[in-house]
């Protein structure tokens, strides 16, 4: 949140242990594949959101929601430990909606590519509405010496 060094480097340390806890000690049936993508921490170090994601569909994400929040007060005092940090930060654990917008933009960019074809196609055949050259050019010297 803040751009200050000890809560960035505070913020990678809670984001190993997090992961480590996650992959190692917590043995919640509910957990599923959780990745954290990323942890930021608030400059006075009260406060830690944690952002994951959940390969699987709604319901899995759900069980895994459920999973962390119970789990966040043991996640919690393994920091405190591990950091030696006078204030143990809370942790807020957050969904992280980075697959489902890369989804929603790589929809967009093929439905983009998509009508640039189309476009394209289109113009390979055209044929200008009026002249070829439909830009006035001065007279010439030439013309109006005959005229005369």
């Amino acid at each position: 949140m803040v751009d200050n060094p000890r809560a960035r480097r505070l913020a990678e340390r809670v984001q190993q242990i997090v992961a480590q806890m996650l992959d190692t000690k917590i043995k919640d049936p509910r957990l599923g594949f959780v990745t954290i993508t990323d942890v930021r921490v608030t400059g006075d170090l009260q406060h830690a959101d944690i952002y994951y994601t959940v390969l699987g569909d709604q319901s899995e994400r759900e069980a895994s929601a459920v999973a962390l929040t119970s789990a966040t007060g043991i996640i919690r005092s393994e920091v405190g430990r591990q950091t030696g940090v006078r204030l143990t930060p809370t942790l807020a654990f957050h969904l992280d909606a980075v697959p489902e917008t890369a989804a929603h933009l790589q929809a967009a960019l093929d439905e983009a590519a998509r009508r640039d074809a189309e476009v394209a196609a289109l113009a390979r055949g055209a044929q200008p509405a009026g002249e070829a050259d439909p830009y006035r050019r001065p007279v010439e010297d030439d013309e109006d010496d005959e005229q005369e």
